[in-house]
């Protein structure tokens, strides 16, 4: 497999009026993503309101994905449990229905210390067989690893191939620069500073699914060379991610709600983990900020 690379939305978990897994809705997200151009797929990153579902449910949503994607783009699975045991377990699990990337996370509830840091990483990649990164998210996650401890772990591991940074991209270029052109680097945070990203030498982003084919388009036109409709275009879509990204609960709540209305999904507002309501002021800028975009994939 060629290294991965471009735009990788992170998927959301719908839910029906039982609050069970979507079934529909979530076929229908892979769709519309593969159908505007999306270079791979990603799954149970925070997005996908990761922390508010059971292991099963996990399992059930890897394997929805590469049964959807049947091969077309790659698929990339977060992996966060709470102990290390948990962390194999599903580990094992996603790879055994396919995925083609592993995204290992700190252990959930915990701030380990770099050092511990690395060590549970390393723990934990030596029962993986297939591609693995990890998630360096200081600021979402609480903890995080260096340039120095990022390469003393692919030393360790020849699967660890791959890193999703979570920052700005004056934090996320110095592993650009440490750690070479054969590890792809992707960062995520909704897609902010995308150009910006990608000609720091980023091999993608990972951001929410909601304008991801306007990124997929703005990730071609920096790799054609035609910075003006990559800054045309990240024009448009960047108030929209500033509002977004206020807060993770923002992102889900209404994020997927405005992704569902664009992509024809009609379950759009069960959510786990925000504990936000409707507000009209809310409503009012969310439509502001992407009255503009149209259905999922039109030209603009």
């Amino acid at each position: 497999m060629t290294q991965p690379h471009g735009i990788f939305p992170m998927l959301y978990a719908f839910f029906d009026a039982d609050n069970r897994l979507d079934r529909t809705a979530f076929r229908r997200q892979v769709e519309v993503c593969i159908a505007s151009g999306c270079h791979g797929i990603a799954i149970l990153g925070l997005i996908t309101e990761v922390k508010a579902l059971t292991p099963d449910e996990r399992e059930t949503l890897v394997r929805w994905a590469v049964e959807d994607i049947a091969g077309r783009v790659p698929l990339m699975a977060t992996i966060a449990g709470a102990t290390l045991d948990e962390v194999r377990m599903l580990a094992a699990s996603a790879e055994a229905s396919g995925a083609d990337y592993l995204i290992l996370q700190p252990p959930l509830g915990q701030r380990p210390s770099s050092g511990d840091l690395l060590e549970f990483y390393s723990t934990a990649m030596a029962g993986i067989d297939i591609a693995v990164g990890i998630q360096n998210a200081p600021e979402f996650l609480g903890v995080g690893l260096s340039p120095d401890e990022v390469g003393l772990l692919r030393a360790r591991h020849p699967n660890f191939t791959l890193m999703k940074g979570e920052g700005p991209v004056v934090q996320v270029r110095p592993f650009v620069v440490s750690q070479g052109n054969d590890f792809p680097i992707f960062n995520g945070r909704g897609g902010l500073e995308l150009p910006d990203n990608l000609l720091a030498g980023c091999a993608g982003m990972i951001p929410a699914p909601d304008c991801a084919d306007i990124q997929v388009a703005i990730f071609r036109a920096i790799k054609a060379g035609d910075l003006a409709e990559a800054e045309r275009l990240y024009a448009q879509v960047l108030p929209y991610i500033v509002f977004a990204m206020q807060t993770l609960d923002v992102a889900i709540f209404y994020g997927k709600r405005m992704f569902a209305r664009r992509a024809g999904i009609d379950n759009a507002g069960a959510c786990r983990v925000p504990t936000l309501m409707p507000d009209p002021f809310f409503e009012a800028a969310l439509e502001r900020w992407t009255a503009g975009f149209g259905p999922y994939g039109a030209t603009r």
